[in-house]
């Protein structure tokens, strides 16, 4: 059945605002777990394999049936599953690691700059004018937000930053489409299966160093005084960081366009930047924080230049 007929815009409006909220947080958290010596693919792998079980367990207990699946959506399930999950997730967390939190996001989401291009070149979408001035205002805005005339960024941070805006296009449009007839459990456990499928795989080709999850270690700048174990943090990351927030976006995405749930997804820039600056002391400059916004203005523009036919 067809769900586009039910949607609820106000449900979908609150659970991505959520959903930002916990990511822009999640920035932060990313970072400092990574300070104690787990790499990216290892966390990757943890956050896809706990999504995907907690996702399980939810389904045996509430929906038994939305686990059937057509052999028609098995292909679209592993290409959303390892480019726009798996590879998403990874290409964000290096690139979070390497940049200042700020930066980082905000070159990923210009990812929602890109949505409505796919969509004119794959969808023959229609679109607006105004699309193209919202391109040069995110362009412009980036240059301003890196100081790329005078940049002291990881070019190697810039390029995983990239790649996490390529990604995150093939997430929004894709995790549109499997909304139109999936419910959001079933598409969070079948994309996140799919990943952690993917990154086990990885991890047993070229297996990473372990590493102790009960190492203790230091929540760093203004929360310093207070330490975690391991586990902890993985776990924390787990349920806030990826279980809650991804659930959230794919109810948004069944009850939103994409266009819609990208826009309200910027907040997640804003919200980031202010968890970085309150915990971790990461501080932008007037500047920055003009470019920031000329950014964020320059989405929106163009995420809303989609024509609806």
């Amino acid at each position: 059945m067809n769900r586009v007929a039910q949607r609820r815009p106000g449900v979908g409006a609150t659970a991505v605002s959520f959903a930002a909220l916990l990511f822009g947080l999640n920035a932060s958290s990313v970072k400092v777990i990574l300070s104690t010596g787990i790499n990216t693919e290892q966390l990757v792998l943890f956050r896809t394999v706990f999504t995907a079980v907690l996702a399980g367990i939810a389904l045996l207990i509430t929906n038994r049936k939305a686990f059937k699946m057509e052999l028609k959506e098995i292909p679209l399930f592993v290409f959303y599953g390892i480019f726009g999950i798996g590879l998403m997730q990874w290409t964000y967390s290096n690139a979070v690691n390497l940049l200042p939190i700020s930066v980082a996001l905000l070159i990923e989401y210009t990812a929602i700059a890109l949505v409505p291009i796919v969509g004119i070149f794959l969808f023959k979408e229609r679109v607006l004018p105004r699309l193209w001035i919202g391109i040069a205002l995110v362009l412009g805005g980036l240059a301003v937000v890196s100081n790329i005339w005078n940049s002291n960024l990881d070019p190697v941070g810039v390029l995983w930053a990239v790649g996490a805006a390529i990604c995150v296009t093939i997430y929004f449009i894709t995790g549109e489409h499997t909304q139109r007839n999936r419910d959001a459990m079933s598409t969070l456990f079948y994309s996140f299966l799919v990943a952690a499928i993917f990154w086990g795989i990885i991890n047993l080709v070229n297996p990473a160093p372990a590493f102790d999850p009960y190492k203790v270690f230091s929540l760093t700048g203004n929360l310093g005084g207070i330490s975690w174990p391991v586990w902890a943090g993985l776990l924390w990351i787990g349920i806030m960081g990826s279980f809650v927030p991804m659930l959230l976006d794919y109810i948004a995405l069944g009850n939103l366009s994409a266009t819609a749930v990208g826009v309200i997804a910027t907040a997640e820039t804003v919200f980031a930047t202010v968890f970085a600056w309150a915990w971790l002391r990461e501080d932008m400059s007037t500047l920055e924080i003009f470019g920031g916004l000329i950014v964020i203005t320059g989405i929106v523009l163009a995420e809303t230049s989609r024509k609806r036919t």
